[in-house]
């Protein structure tokens, strides 16, 4: 019988585990350690519940703190936080495993039991259901961003402590085994109190590949194949035909050791050597996959074709995977060497999945033929459902680049030719060229081509390309995409480089001003015959939303990516040829984070067709892939959300909608750049109030906080802009803009269409949705207390008017979606705020301070706190970049 609340184990984890760590500090820092924090605590949620004397005696008690005695508080919080974390995302599992626990209940929304048979019901036909299952492409690429704070051994803690939380949660334990259980908990947390958590060097790109790449070994291995088991059960049961062997709705992409966009650490060396990993990684997990197989499959019977294969093996499927296992073993062995710079072992390895299909299939036909389908739909099955997802690579490496690099590259060489400068030529002169070079034979870029070493690296990495099985690579993706030379250039590059299979060329369209031209700038492509024929009749853009936001603000960002998809769409179906959206998405809602199935489901109608790329990023690989459950849920999501998307698209926005939008874009960025880029005051009141200056300064990531030195936000990454403003939790970049916006919309005759369309339009009140949720999380008067410690007197007036216009957005927002209160439809995530509140808001105080102090003496030792407080500040408020 389920309970009433449902919730409450919830609660009993997180007070077990306050509990434990209390322990912890008791034992590991001593009585006054354990005081200090309790009375800190005790000071903090004092203050949250409206006394003010308890807030002054809490700021003045850490004040009082010194470096040394800071460090143990801010670690203390900093664990609470991320212990809630674990809490909560094993919640998460445990309340799926309550929906699918309960044969009478309601199926949990968004999953596979509830998606497919609401849309059969809503008239779509079952065998265009089987039809759409089979041809979906949904593939996730993982890309490493300076916002996974956490150590991979503090992550590897955390996984230990929730799969301790998943024992506890067994109804038949004895008294002595709960026991037992608590003392591991406390060891685990003792483990991660003596671990230290702060990053003493920078990771390479190619550590954060290997760190990346774990994710597979952790989960994403055993995650696919029960997923797929999943749907196919849910497929046959609903439409009568099962999943076929080689599908594969859900893949992989990665931009970890691929993406040089502004990062001079990723090389063409650095590029082989991740491909290569990820090779050896692939064939390390299948050989551990095909030993265990044998292991299992000791049967003596076996059809002619394999009897043929092995001769007279008494074992015979045993005979055949024993070379299968050692082939592997040799495909591995390879790659590692070759990442040595040693010659590779002599010997058949494997260079395509076709060649470790064929002998799985030989068994699986075997088994069928020999009435042994119950031993084939075990573990035979599941690896072949991974080879149809993963390959021989797990991931397929995207390479990005800026467009001004094959600029330069191409302007080198003419210039060497005598041809005049590439870059100076206009848009028609470009194109004819690089058409002409194209359909031509000649080789046009001397190997010894005298040039910079930035040219020299371009030139190397199409090299590096050109080198690699077609397997390894996914997309060359240009960054700061405009026209259609942009595209050309880089088809020119790689044929010139001697790639053999080409990789798909995908503009990014980013700013405010790209994307409003994206539909021409695809139109202007796709009329140019050579490229027609290149794409075979399918073509994929990719958006960004990072950017875009940073420049225009979220709400005019938003409309303009809208507005950019189904300009892009028109242009691809007048010209006949099938669109792949590729989603660059951070994890914050200032980067286009936010729920998966809300955001499929908000797409524009028509530009999703059974397709879709999105960026996974830093923080959010482990929150979204880091358990199985979890894990599970979201692959789930993805595919439940794009076939609704696919199949049952929301109707489009009727004009007055578009209308209404229209003005508060315009309306919604004026408000931001006025602030952003108008207002003097603002980049020096950004610089001094957040903690921007000392990322760039903290080892949590290969890649520059900024595309080039100096500059003011328009050189700074989305990354850092958004996570900078999270820490001192005014949220900016994700709301400012949006209240005049609304204000002015509701206070005119836009009212009752506005109010509608909050209703009725997906897009716009997930849009809404997703700014209610960083409102609810912001704290204006935190940041008011970085300012106190941190700006200038004169940049004061400023912070005055921010929280003005934060109290003008937290209004507008709520009388949009007619509520009284923030998150008055969402309990749980409000519940969960207000308990974390009390827990960040000291490590917020002892940051500011710590920043005061800092620039006043620059003493490294306090790095590591600021750390630790960085640390912390992210792990309650979850998505920070």
């Amino acid at each position: 019988m389920p309970q009433a609340d449902p919730h409450a184990p919830l609660r009993d984890d997180v007070r077990l585990l306050g509990t434990l760590l209390g322990e912890t500090l008791k034992r590991q820092g001593g009585e006054a350690l354990y005081l200090t924090v309790e009375q800190v605590r005790g000071l903090s949620k004092a203050a949250r519940a409206g006394d003010p004397a308890a807030g002054r005696a809490l700021g003045e008690s850490l004040r009082a703190l010194g470096a040394e005695d800071s460090l143990p508080v801010a670690r203390a919080f900093s664990h609470f936080l991320a212990l809630a974390n674990i809490a909560e995302q094993h919640h998460r599992v445990r309340r799926r495993r309550d929906y699918q626990r309960d044969p009478a209940g309601r199926p949990q929304r968004g999953s596979l039991e509830e998606a497919i048979p609401r849309l059969l019901s809503a008239g779509v036909e079952p065998a265009t259901l089987a039809r759409a299952v089979r041809d979906l492409r949904i593939e996730l690429v993982l890309t490493a961003h300076p916002t996974e704070v956490n150590r991979r051994t503090l992550l590897q803690k955390h996984n230990h402590i929730a799969d301790l939380l998943s024992l506890l949660d067994h109804p038949d334990l004895t008294p002595r085994e709960r026991q037992g259980l608590h003392e591991s908990l406390y060891r685990e947390i003792t483990g991660l109190w003596r671990t230290d958590e702060v990053r003493r060097q920078k990771p390479t790109p190619v550590e954060e590949a290997r760190a990346g790449l774990l994710v597979f070994e952790q989960t994403l291995w055993d995650a696919v194949p029960r997923t797929m088991r999943a749907l196919d059960e849910v497929l046959l049961h609903k439409t009568g035909e099962p999943l076929p062997l080689d599908a594969a709705p859900i893949r992989f992409g990665s931009w970890m050791g691929g993406d040089r966009d502004g990062n001079p650490n990723v090389t063409p060396d650095v590029t082989r050597r991740v491909c290569l990993l990820a090779r050896w990684m692939a064939a390390d997990l299948y050989a551990r996959e095909v030993d265990a197989l044998r292991a299992e499959l000791s049967l003596a019977d076996c059809d002619e074709a394999l009897r043929e294969a092995v001769g007279d093996a008494a074992e015979p499927y045993r005979a055949l995977l024993r070379e299968v296992k050692l082939r592997l073993e040799r495909t591995r062995d390879r790659a590692d060497a070759l990442m040595k710079g040693e010659p590779p072992p002599d010997g058949p390895h494997y260079e395509h999945p076709d060649e470790l299909r064929e002998p799985l299939m030989l068994c699986w036909r075997s088994l069928h033929a020999t009435r042994a389908e119950a031993i084939a739909h075990g573990r035979l099955l599941d690896l072949l459902r991974r080879l149809a997802c993963f390959g021989l690579t797990l991931t397929r490496l995207d390479v990005r680049q800026e467009s001004d690099r094959h600029t330069e590259a191409l302007d080198a060489v003419t210039r060497h030719l005598g041809l005049g400068s590439y870059a100076e030529w206009t848009e028609d002169e470009r194109q004819a060229f690089l058409v002409r070079e194209l359909e031509g034979r000649r080789p046009l870029v001397p190997r010894d081509l005298p040039c910079s070493d930035a040219v020299r690296d371009v030139l190397d990495t199409f090299r590096v390309i050109a080198e690699q099985p077609p397997e390894s690579l996914g997309a060359y993706v240009i960054s700061m995409a405009r026209q259609p030379s942009d595209v050309l250039a880089v088809e020119l590059l790689q044929r010139e480089a001697g790639v053999r299979r080409p990789l798909r060329v995908v503009p990014l369209f980013e700013t405010l001003d790209d994307l409003q031209r994206a539909g021409d700038s695809v139109r202007q492509l796709l009329a140019v015959p050579w490229y027609r024929q290149r794409v075979h009749g399918a073509v994929e853009i990719m958006i960004g939303y990072s950017d875009s936001a940073k420049d225009a603000g979220l709400l005019t960002a938003a409309w303009a990516l809208y507005q950019a998809q189904e300009a892009m769409a028109a242009a691809c179906a007048e010209a006949g040829v099938h669109l792949t959206l590729f989603h660059g998405r951070g994890g914050s809602v200032g980067r286009g984070g936010g729920p998966t199935h809300a955001g499929i489901l908000s797409q524009p109608p028509g530009t999703v067709r059974g397709a879709l790329r999105i960026t996974e990023q830093g923080e959010v690989i482990q929150a979204k892939y880091g358990l199985m459950g979890v894990a599970l849920r979201n692959l789930e999501l993805f595919v439940t959300a794009t076939l609704e998307s696919s199949l049952a698209p929301p109707e489009p926005p009727p004009p007055e909608w578009r209308a209404v939008m229209d003005r508060m874009a315009a309306s919604a960025v004026d408000a931001y750049r006025g602030v952003v880029r108008g207002d003097p005051r603002f980049v020096p009141y950004f610089r001094a109030t957040t903690p921007e200056q000392e990322l760039g300064a903290l080892k949590i990531g290969s890649r520059p906080a900024r595309r080039r030195a100096g500059g003011g936000v328009e050189t700074l990454r989305a990354i850092p802009w958004v996570f900078a403003w999270t820490q001192t939790r005014l949220m900016l970049p994700s709301w400012l803009g949006v209240g005049e916006a609304l204000a002015q919309a509701l206070a005119g005759p836009d009212r009752e269409t506005l109010l509608h369309m909050a209703r009725a339009w997906p897009f716009f009140r997930t849009t809404l949705e997703l700014v209610e949720m960083v409102l609810a999380k912001a704290e204006p008067d935190i940041a008011r207390q970085y300012e106190e410690l941190l700006a200038p007197p004169e940049h004061a007036s400023l912070g005055e008017e921010l929280r003005a216009r934060f109290q003008t957005t937290q209004r507008a927002v709520l009388e949009a979606l007619g509520q009284e209160q923030l998150l008055e439809n969402n309990p749980v995530l409000r519940r969960s705020i207000s308990v974390r509140n009390p827990y960040v808001d000291p490590l917020n105080l002892i940051q500011a301070h710590l920043l005061s102090q800092v620039r006043e003496s620059g003493d490294e030792r306090l790095f590591d706190p600021l750390m630790v407080t960085i640390n912390g500040i992210a792990a309650g408020m979850r998505n920070t970049g």
